[in-house]
């Protein structure tokens, strides 16, 4: 046997990894699956449909019930209640358990309560007494109850437009994206800001669309394209923009109908934190292709 059970544990399975440790008054039923140099904590629960990866941390108290996929280096907090049934009744199951997974890289943290048959995506953080009702997206960072979007985790937030140089105002971190400053008129009868296409964009757009009335809790976006280029204006309120190209994350925030920022293909984005009379002006380089989106974030990786 090439891992450690403590003499208080009960290991019913032999699908345990090398290196694993399981502690004391844990409790791991036959058919359970557990990876390599994992760290299953006392008081833990770990039904049979249930799949652990590799580098796993599960501290104390944690239940893990049929249908629960844990992908490797996760770590989930203690006291962490996952559940597998939206209308649970006593001695009356369903056919099948929804599934919950936690990706590869993603924190839950101590108290959090995840509900039946949602993802947490890779790398995610899940603040401590946090209630999750919906999927979270790669690297999101949610808190509360209900838990929502407050930030993406490692991103770099860009200095306030009017507090940069004009030399630097275009500059971001991810290649390819760039901010556009318009030209603003401003007289006692309004402000005017005008552009041309062909002279002041990156590319001569074939579709254009708004998005406006989004609640403050809700994020859009979260896709990539593979060939169309897309240049984003807020036109009223703030919204804030978080690209990511794979390894970096940059947030920016759209406060001025002045600026626009241009996201190329291939760069996942996102956009959240809209504020209540928020309104997004979109161009785009190329006509609605379904078939040009990537909305699955692994394979977004995978693509790049």
């Amino acid at each position: 046997m090439n891992y450690f059970i403590h003499p208080n544990g009960i290991c019913e399975s032999k699908k345990i990894g090398k290196n694993t440790r399981i502690w004391a008054f844990a409790h791991i039923l036959p058919n359970a699956q557990i990876g390599d140099n994992c760290n299953i904590c006392d008081q833990t629960f770990i039904e049979n449909d249930v799949t652990i990866g590799n580098n796993v941390t599960i501290k104390c108290g944690v239940q893990l019930w049929d249908g629960t996929i844990i992908e490797d280096d996760v770590f989930i907090g203690p006291n962490v209640t996952f559940t597998n049934d939206k209308f649970p009744r006593s001695k009356k199951y369903p056919e099948k358990f929804l599934v919950t997974k936690v990706e590869r890289g993603a924190s839950v943290g101590a108290n959090s309560t995840i509900l039946p048959g949602i993802t947490i995506g890779q790398n995610a953080m899940i603040g401590a007494g946090s209630v999750v009702t919906h999927s979270v997206p790669a690297n999101a960072i949610v808190i509360g109850n209900p838990a929502r979007i407050s930030g993406y985790a490692n991103s770099n937030k860009t200095v306030k437009q009017d507090q940069k140089s004009s030399q630097d105002r275009t500059k971001l971190t991810i290649k390819g994206a760039k901010l556009y400053d318009f030209p603003k008129h401003q007289d006692l009868r309004g402000s005017l800001i005008a552009s041309e296409f062909r002279k002041d964009m990156p590319f001569k757009p074939k579709r254009y669309f708004i998005v406006y009335d989004v609640p403050t809790k809700d994020v859009r976006g979260e896709h990539a394209h593979k060939i169309c280029d897309q240049l984003l204006i807020c036109l009223r309120g703030s919204i804030s923009i978080v690209l990511d190209n794979g390894k970096i994350r940059e947030e920016i925030k759209l406060d001025s109908p002045s600026i626009g920022i241009l996201i190329p293909h291939m760069v996942w984005a996102t956009q959240y934190k809209y504020s209540d009379d928020a309104i997004l002006l979109c161009f785009a380089s190329h006509e609605y292709d379904p078939n040009d989106y990537i909305r699955d974030y692994s394979e977004y990786q995978s693509l790049i």
